[in-house]
């Protein structure tokens, strides 16, 4: 079943926290997905920098965890040096080790090479996902997502249908070698396997065999062609068979796109200030409690995109 949400705030990022309104619209759906949680969530960027997630290994002991999580991280610095990455600030945090890095070569070759020392979850110059199993408050309190300031992001929470109950299997997916952009999705994908091997051909990779992923690297090589999201978007409800609402999210972007059985729902409020999609009205209310909302349902076959003010 599986439950989606966005919010991006139109202008300045001054007191914008898109992670606790985030975590406040899952917890309204998360009777939709009980086996994980996850955030894509977009703050400030520095030129010259990316920031890096990555999901460290998991022991079967307190000592085992803290042995397994610094021979990680010592794999993950040495591969950062020697692709001439410089660490400017770490901090590991549950399961996760988080870096920023002053970086300007490569990043398809550069992620993949970060790959080979451990999972990783998302790079990006202002991206950065969080997930893990459990609800969004579990997931909060081991990350600490409602804490920084954020302009826009997106939420799911995972029904677990046809891959395991584990991070890695959990939404939002990145698209490998394209810094931030992630997307989340309710649905299946029919076509995935036809469409993922025609990008592998391409010199694409993938980094689970969910379908969702598929939506993301898709989109993010259309962006790298210079289409712009809208675009992407609209070919995407023709290319993409099966049943499918999902939500995408860039650098100063979020997006929709439903296809034309419209299957699965999406609802969608919007004022001058924001605009905040979910697959429940009871995740925007949320956000207003007590008020009376003219809330939308996009219809069959549509798409749309809304960007932040500059």
């Amino acid at each position: 079943m599986c439950g989606i949400a966005g919010i991006l705030y139109k202008g300045s990022r001054v007191g914008t926290n898109a992670g606790k309104a985030l975590i406040d619209m899952l917890d309204g759906c998360q009777h939709r997905g009980p086996d994980s949680t996850g955030f894509a969530v977009y703050g400030d960027s520095n030129e010259g920098h990316l920031r890096l997630r990555l999901l460290l290994g998991i022991g079967d002991d307190d000592t085992i965890a803290r042995d397994e999580r610094a021979n990680t991280v010592a794999r993950v610095k040495e591969v950062l040096a020697a692709q001439g990455a410089q660490v400017v600030a770490e901090e590991t945090v549950a399961d996760n080790y988080r870096c920023v890095v002053t970086f300007d070569g490569d990043l398809r070759e550069f992620s993949s090479a970060v790959e080979q020392a451990a999972k990783v979850i998302s790079i990006g110059s202002s991206l950065e996902i969080i997930k893990d199993v459990g609800s969004a408050h579990d997931v909060d309190g081991r990350y600490h997502v409602g804490s920084s300031r954020s302009t826009h992001g997106l939420g799911h929470v995972r029904l677990a249908t046809e891959s395991e109950v584990k991070p890695e299997s959990a939404h939002p997916f990145w698209a490998t070698g394209f810094a931030d952009v992630a997307i989340v999705h309710n649905g299946q994908i029919t076509n995935y396997w036809k469409m993922r091997r025609r990008l592998e051909q391409r010199g694409f990779e993938f980094r689970t065999d969910n379908d969702s992923e598929l939506i993301a690297v898709y989109l993010a090589d259309k962006l790298a062609q210079g289409i712009s999201l809208k675009d992407a978007l609209e070919t995407s409800i023709d290319d993409l068979d099966g049943t499918f609402s999902f939500l995408v999210s860039t650098q100063d972007e979020i997006g929709y796109a439903k296809d034309r059985l419209a299957a699965k729902p999406m609802v969608m409020y919007e004022t001058d200030a924001l605009v905040v999609i979910a697959s429940e009205e009871v995740s925007i209310n949320r956000l207003f409690p007590g008020q009376a909302l003219n809330t939308t349902e996009p219809p069959p076959g549509t798409y749309e995109t809304w960007s932040r003010s500059t």
